[in-house]
């Protein structure tokens, strides 16, 4: 008898329980490396385009008109670049609200992370940027060197609809191996994971949320670049925070543009689900949740978790969005359209991935000229750019040179820009057998053939083709039947003097390599990456692309040509592979 008593009680406390649960449905979205996809056009070729945050916002209402579930809107770095737009409120228009804050506020974000693309901008932009936004914008791990606190905010709680989530940001601390100091002044990087070690313990303590999320600008390959798992300031820590720091529900990543959505195990075993999107708006990353709070317990039990990639291509416009920017994106395009000069012929950057051409040799050339250096140094920036002959304008810039570095002039002995250059040709080229052979250095499996990525499906280079450089005022070979390390021999310089490899010469360098991006100086040259500092005699104080621009206005008309100081031997290899080569890439 009094065994079904407590039988009895048991199941009225349990009925009690259950009539006090309350069952959610949260979903939390991530926005990373927009790069300045604003408007659903594609300013540089003058058309539509499928990828903006004007279809974000379609997405974003569609979601938020279900009232059946919590919304939050998060974003994850790297916005403030990429796009003539932001370029033009970053660098042109600076005495208004930047339009980014505009419509980030409009879209109503909860919080947003810094990415190094954004801190590319410099303090002005960036300062004033986190002054403008109505949100919290993080990086606890980029410490006030004045103050040793974060020089952003570390993390944000947000509580809405009886859910709290509290939000830890964390940058890729490699910053300053692409980016010059001024840029990053008063700043100090530290390591991603022992960061998130303080602060996850920090506000599990004493925020207690339900959800615990890590908004890290940061990819998911931790041996990207040589580094591993043990590497201090991992670039691409994300993946190693979640198996080693206890705590994290969810963790949204960025900066490898990638596309992810996977489970793995925190360090107490639990799962950690990791979501990031690719790049330009093209998809949001969804965190979708399914949590039941338990009145007694007092604590929301997550049933259901999953993640998913949702490709906006397919939502249209925001009407209201369109109407609201619609004056911004004229005067934007009124800006890209206007003509700067004239080409002679038309420039590609195909031919840049191969070899000699063109594209590169017009951007040596002007190196040169503003620098007088003896040498410069550069690769192509863009993989599949075309500048038609005729007219030139603003627009044609960013096909030209699609990245905001500053151009130093570096102090390096022969020995090291011959070690720049076999450091880059040992990436570029594979070592042919014969002329049935690659030419570029492709990602192989086990049996020999060319990976192709799950994502894109097109074939997969071993490095990226931003790191190609070759150099001018040398003339010199690269041997593409010689090991790595063996392939590059200089002649002399491109006047008729000799090269000494052990003197030292003036070269022109963008401030990425210049800091060690790439690892041209740091791997290759083994210049230490504390000294690279001291090697730079001047920088410019402005953009490259800027000057590129001032210069072609001063021709009026460029005629392209090819330098011709350096050729990959043998010919007959260099031709067969480049031949068989450009069809895989580019069919």
């Amino acid at each position: 008898m009094l065994k079904k008593y407590f039988y009895f009680l048991g199941v009225l406390f349990f009925s009690f329980t259950l009539s006090f649960s309350q069952t959610l449905r949260v979903k939390i979205i991530e926005t990373s490396d927009v790069h300045g996809a604003v408007f659903p056009y594609d300013l540089i070729n003058n058309r539509p385009s499928n990828s903006s945050l004007a279809q974000v916002s379609s997405y974003l209402k569609e979601q938020r008109l279900d009232t059946n579930q919590i919304v939050f809107l998060l974003d994850n770095g790297d916005i403030l670049q990429g796009d003539p737009a932001v370029y033009y409120y970053n660098f042109e228009k600076t005495d208004t609200l930047h339009l980014i804050a505009d419509v980030m506020n409009y879209m109503k974000y909860d919080a947003a992370t810094a990415g190094n693309h954004d801190i590319e901008t410099g303090h002005e932009v960036y300062d004033k940027f986190n002054q403008e936004i109505n949100f919290p914008w993080l990086a606890a791990n980029a410490v006030n060197t004045n103050t040793e606190q974060p020089y952003f905010k570390p993390y944000t709680t947000i509580e809405r609809g009886g859910v709290k989530i509290a939000i830890l940001g964390l940058i890729t601390p490699a910053i300053p191996k692409w980016l010059p100091e001024k840029i990053w002044s008063g700043i100090r990087f530290d390591d991603m994971i022992e960061t998130a070690k303080k602060w996850v313990k920090k506000i599990r303590a004493t925020e207690q949320p339900d959800i615990m999320v890590g908004l890290f600008h940061s990819g998911v390959d931790f041996t990207y670049g040589g580094e591993n798992e043990n590497t201090d300031r991992n670039e691409n820590a994300s993946k190693l925070i979640a198996e080693q720091v206890d705590g994290f529900d969810l963790i949204f990543v960025g900066h490898d543009h990638a596309g992810w959505n996977f489970k793995t195990k925190g360090p107490a075993g639990r799962d950690v689900l990791i979501l990031g999107t690719t790049a330009g708006a093209q998809n949001v990353a969804v965190a979708s949740y399914v949590l039941k709070y338990d009145k007694m317990c007092m604590i929301y039990d997550k049933k259901e978790i999953s993640g998913e990639l949702v490709s906006i291509k397919d939502y249209s416009p925001d009407p209201d969005f369109i109407k609201r920017y619609e004056k911004n994106l004229t005067e934007v395009k009124n800006f890209v359209n206007r003509p700067i000069g004239k080409f002679t012929e038309s420039i590609s950057s195909r031919d840049a991935i191969f070899g000699p051409s063109k594209f590169v040799d017009l951007i040596q050339s002007i190196q040169l000229e503003l620098t007088d250096a003896d040498v410069s140094f550069t690769a192509p920036l863009s993989f599949n750019a075309l500048i038609d002959k005729g007219t030139i304008y603003v627009k044609d810039m960013f096909d030209l040179y699609r990245f905001e570095n500053l151009l130093y002039t570096m102090k390096l002995s022969g020995k090291e820009i011959k070690d720049c250059l076999e450091f880059s040709y040992g990436n570029w080229f594979n070592q042919m057998k014969d002329q049935e052979d690659y030419l570029l250095k492709f990602k192989l499996d086990e049996k020999g053939n060319i990976q192709y990525s799950e994502r894109t499906k097109s074939p997969e280079l071993d490095e990226r083709f931003y790191n190609y450089d070759a150099a001018a005022g040398i003339d010199y070979t690269v041997d593409v039947t010689k090991p790595v390390g063996e392939r590059v021999n200089i002649i002399g310089f491109s006047n008729g003097n000799s090269f000494d490899i052990n003197a030292n010469y003036s070269v022109a360098i963008n401030s990425y390599r210049g800091n060690g991006g790439g690892g041209h100086l740091t791997r290759g040259a083994k210049i230490p990456q504390s000294d690279l500092s001291e090697r730079i005699i001047n920088s410019t104080e402005k953009d490259l692309r800027y000057y590129l621009m001032k210069w072609i206005e001063k021709e009026k008309t460029v005629a392209p040509k090819l330098i011709g100081n350096w050729q990959v031997i043998p010919q007959e290899y260099w031709k067969a592979g480049k031949e068989k080569d450009y069809k895989i890439l580019f069919k």
